[in-house]
């Protein structure tokens, strides 16, 4: 005779223990976003030889560049969607297939309109990734390292970029472009082709599909869990949600959350994305030469790294609101000292160290709201909840080349009154969001979401 046990997924994984497997399981999905980052950033590093190779001006590449935009805001709707109905897992090495592939053929392009299409449609994997990366690193952990988790993998986009530069300066000057390109398309096809091997699904999309539960009793022991054998399922941590979409993130307890999260993705990727589009120029017109301008970008990218990891270890420690609202503060501040001073006449290191200050606080903010995010919605709507925000925040980012080009039109110091001024409503944004992630000091074990609403 058999008992019949029931067996909380919630609870196991919110209180479980940080295992060196949980710690791999995140490491491999942080990889993918570091070819993410790779690709994204490979055409900026490719574009001066297209240039000479093709006899075109730059700015016949703009619109490659809004194509990629626009695919990635697309690509963060249906990305997010598709992790929810099918699986994170199903969707992210989807996404990172596609844009390899794609990536890959634009090693054989040889007019601007094929490289158009082709830089839209990868643009479709590379906005689906971070969704399902950000929710897949988040329901592997324990409830108190979810923050770190989600950073940890959100922070390899800037990485990605970097590598992106090395690998360019490595490649070009010897094999070109299109080597550039089919190295950026093999190594994501590699890597997705060996974590189809590898990467488990996550545990709470498997508990909603009773068709999967072997698959999840496995997996919890591999994560070091005793279930029992014949078990019955059950996520008490998270609310109900009959069927995943977008209608859904508009619940009347769920409202508020998304229109703030939404707002402050949009004002934070707006500010990110004028400060990588137009330091270098804000830089070049001040006077500094080229190497110091690109110094300047890496400083404000590299920045974001260790402020987003540091706010991720503040934010285990005092919550997300304490941490974010302050992190907010401290860029305004360091945008209206920016605006306060001539930039020409700043010592290069004081600069970039200005520079790295905001840009370290405005990307650090940027990367917690990935982890807020997944906070807020429950399991059945997260990949969808986070590829909304994330995709209403590329909305932002396709403005940003626009507002940067109208401040920077009016004076270095515009350029960084504005940021104070986006980032101020993104300071409103996240105070206007309720069910922020509490702090370690009034954490006690979670509630149900339909009870921890009420």
């Amino acid at each position: 005779m058999t008992r019949d046990t029931t067996t909380d997924v919630g609870a196991l994984l919110d209180e479980g223990s940080w295992s060196g497997y949980q710690k791999l399981l995140v490491a491999a999905t942080a990889l993918t976003i570091i070819f993410d980052g790779l690709d994204n950033q490979l055409l900026g590093a490719a574009i001066p030889s297209m240039m000479r190779e093709w006899a075109l001006p730059r700015p016949a590449f703009a619109t490659v560049l809004a194509a990629a935009l626009f695919g990635m805001m697309i690509g963060g709707f249906i990305g997010g969607w598709v992790g929810d109905r099918f699986g994170r897992r199903v969707a992210l090495l989807g996404s990172v297939t596609w844009f390899g592939l794609l990536t890959l053929l634009m090693a054989f392009t040889t007019d601007v309109t094929t490289l158009i299409a082709l830089r839209f449609a990868a643009g479709l994997g590379l906005g689906g990734a971070m969704p399902n990366a950000a929710a897949l690193a988040s329901e592997y952990v324990p409830l108190r390292r979810r923050p770190f988790a989600v950073t940890l993998t959100v922070v390899c986009i800037p990485l990605g970029g970097t590598l992106a530069g090395f690998t360019g300066a490595v490649i070009l000057p010897t094999y070109g472009w299109r080597a550039l390109f089919f190295v950026g398309g093999v190594l994501p096809l590699v890597l997705a082709a060996l974590l189809w091997k590898t990467l488990p699904e996550s545990p709470r999309y498997l508990a909603r599909n009773r068709t999967r539960w072997p698959e999840l009793a496995a997996l919890l022991r591999r994560l070091g869990h005793d279930v029992p054998p014949d078990t019955t399922f059950v996520d008490s941590r998270e609310r109900a949600v009959a069927r995943a979409s977008v209608a859904s993130l508009f619940a009347p307890d769920l409202r508020r959350d998304t229109l703030a999260l939404s707002a402050a993705f949009f004002f934070c990727l707006l500010s990110a994305y004028i400060g990588v589009n137009w330091v270098p120029s804000l830089l070049t017109s001040a006077g500094f030469d080229v190497a110091t301008a690109n110094y300047g970008l890496t400083a404000f990218n590299l920045g974001g790294v260790v402020g987003a990891i540091t706010g991720a270890m503040v934010c285990a420690r005092l919550g997300s609101k304490v941490t974010m609202l302050s992190m907010t503060v401290g860029a305004v501040g360091g945008c209206l000292l920016l605006a306060g001073v001539s930039i020409g006449e700043q010592p290069t290191l004081l600069l970039l160290a200005m520079l790295a200050w905001t840009g370290g606080l405005i990307n650090g903010v940027q990367t917690l709201m990935y982890g807020l995010a997944t906070h807020v919605y429950p399991a059945a709507i997260r990949a969808t909840g986070v590829g909304t925000a994330v995709a209403v925040g590329r909305v932002g980012g396709i403005g940003s080349p626009y507002a940067g080009a109208w401040a920077l039109e009016s004076g270095p110091s515009q350029l960084f009154t504005l940021l104070a001024a986006t980032l101020t409503i993104v300071f409103a944004a996240l105070a206007a969001v309720r069910n922020h992630i509490p702090s370690s000091f009034t954490l006690r074990a979670p509630r149900p979401m339909a009870e921890a609403r009420q």
